[in-house]
């Protein structure tokens, strides 16, 4: 029996119409999203205010090489201002550290006082801290960054949090619910449910190749139509 080529593609095209076409919506919708909010909110850029410089007392503070002294292995010294005083930042073999710039000494790891006090300094809301939490396991929103830090939630529709490392109290990510959306959108884009990070997984390629087929079908449909109706017209 001869292979009725029109039935054929005309059923392939419906089944991968409907396989293909509710992650063809989440393709239009999420990508709808990701263009219709700018990208610096996303990155929460708003959210944080950047340190105001301010002159140091050279005379009064210890020489690097007394800190190196101190802590051997350490490198990258860096002056700086840490809750009002003058620290030195340096790289240690186990991370960054600070030391406390009149005497050298190594200072230990941030207290929760100190944490929430950095976090209120460079938080641009005036809505009040919720909780501040040390995390030793990433969250989802965390993933690609490495614990310990702290999470520091404030107040407000947009759950802003900003993570803080214990060490020295730097910045080390913000989110807040635009960006979750964002993130999940993008999950949903980039079809990789689990890291979110993979564009090139098999999920997608194969979803992406299905969607192709069924443009390619329906596309020789219309052309197969239009040669019948020229057909029986003649």
């Amino acid at each position: 029996m001869a292979i009725r080529w029109p039935l054929v593609v005309r059923r392939t095209h419906k089944w991968l119409a409907l396989v293909v076409g509710v992650q063809a919506l989440l393709w239009t919708l999420t990508g709808f999203y990701m263009v219709a909010v700018h990208i610096d909110i996303i990155h929460g850029d708003d959210l944080v205010r950047s340190p105001a410089a301010r002159p140091f007392d050279l005379g009064r503070l210890a020489a690097p090489s007394e800190v190196v002294a101190a802590a051997p292995g350490v490198s990258e010294i860096r002056l700086q201002h840490f809750l009002d005083r003058p620290v030195w930042r340096g790289e240690t073999p186990a991370g960054p550290r600070l030391f406390d710039a009149r005497s050298g000494a190594l200072l230990p790891v941030l207290t929760e006082s100190q944490v929430r006090d950095q976090a209120r300094r460079i938080y641009t809301g005036d809505g009040r801290i919720v909780s501040a939490r040390l995390l030793t396991n990433a969250p989802q929103e965390m993933q690609a960054r490495k614990p310990p830090y702290w999470q520091v939630e404030f107040e407000g529709w947009n759950r802003p949090t900003l993570y803080l490392s214990p060490q020295t109290g730097e910045l080390i990510s913000r989110r807040h619910a635009l960006w979750r959306v964002f993130d999940f959108a993008w999950m949903l884009h980039i079809m990789d449910y689990d890291e979110r990070t993979d564009v090139n997984n098999p999920l997608l390629r194969v979803a992406t190749w299905s969607a192709f087929a069924m443009a390619l079908s329906g596309a020789w449909l219309l052309i197969w139509s239009f040669k019948r109706r020229k057909g029986k017209k003649a």
